[in-house]
């Protein structure tokens, strides 16, 4: 496998970054994550249009243009020689001084990565997630802006672990009002009386870029749409729920907490979703060669 770091093209067993790197040290960084399908990067421009967004946000200074960042990744993926897969794209603080100075490290580094991913076995996404609601909260927006995808992600990792232990794949997490945020890498969709709702961004959900797709989509599909704050009440009485994510693409959830929603498989609405997603990312995206 070769890794693109620091303006180079390694071997996986070369690519190494330092014990003093801020990124390591504190979680100082940020990243993506991008697929790509039938050769085509999809929606590459909107990922590095984000990386910088929380790049700036937090003070790190990239020394490359997005369209560096945009050529570099794809020369990641033809060098791997694949058609379809994951990139990991991770840009730290760099090497610097112990101490949480920033301003320790004089330069940013990073590096890709292009492989395969399978979030979820397959059968879930036939046969729909059973998840539960997690006791850990998402942090305020005060606190941490949840806008950035740093490197900081103890706080869901916590929550995966309460799903895990509870043999479930997902979790929903609450803000400190109760609201619905997110799951813990995942936005959270739900039908009710045909119209499509998920949580406002203020409540604590990522900006998602799959999530930004379903909201296309929704529109193309002729279904309404609102962007309001939830309850674990509007999920249990919801006729249909669903998850998105670069990753996970778009996986229908059947139960919450041990209560079915709607019928308790997969509803309609969900698979007319699952299908035009599938459709968009097989024909459009940015070639890799």
């Amino acid at each position: 496998m070769k890794i693109w770091l620091d303006d180079k093209l390694v071997d996986e067993a070369d690519a190494k970054v330092s014990v003093f790197d801020h990124g390591l040290l504190y979680g100082d960084g940020v990243f993506e994550g991008i697929r790509f399908y039938n050769g085509r990067i999809f929606r590459l421009d909107e990922h590095i249009r984000r990386l910088f967004d929380s790049s700036r946000a937090i003070l790190l200074d990239l020394p490359w243009s997005q369209e560096q960042v945009c050529r570099f990744t794809c020369e990641t993926v033809a060098a791997n020689a694949l058609s379809d897969g994951y990139i990991r794209l991770v840009v730290t603080r760099g090497a610097g001084g112990l101490g949480l100075n920033p301003y320790l490290c004089p330069k940013p580094s990073m590096f890709i990565i292009a492989s395969t991913i399978q979030l979820y076995p397959e059968e879930h996404y036939q046969n729909g997630l059973a998840i539960i609601t997690c006791a850990t909260r998402r942090p305020s927006p005060a606190a941490l802006m949840p806008q950035v995808k740093s490197l900081n992600y103890l706080n869901n990792i916590m929550a995966k672990i309460e799903a895990i232990q509870a043999n479930a794949q997902e979790a929903v997490m609450l803000n400190e009002q109760g609201y619905v945020a997110e799951c813990t890498g995942d936005n959270l969709f739900l039908m009710k009386n045909g119209t499509l709702f998920t949580p406002l961004i203020g409540d604590g959900a990522l900006d998602g870029i799959t999530r930004s797709v379903i909201i296309e989509l929704s529109r193309t599909l002729g279904i309404p749409f609102v962007e309001r704050s939830l309850t674990r009440y509007d999920i249990f009485t919801s006729d249909e729920c669903f998850l998105t994510g670069t990753a996970a693409e778009v996986i229908p959830v059947v139960a919450l907490d041990r209560r079915p929603i709607g019928t308790g498989q997969p509803g309609p609405f969900t698979h007319r979703f699952m299908d035009a997603y599938h459709q968009l990312v097989m024909s459009t995206g940015t070639p890799i060669q």
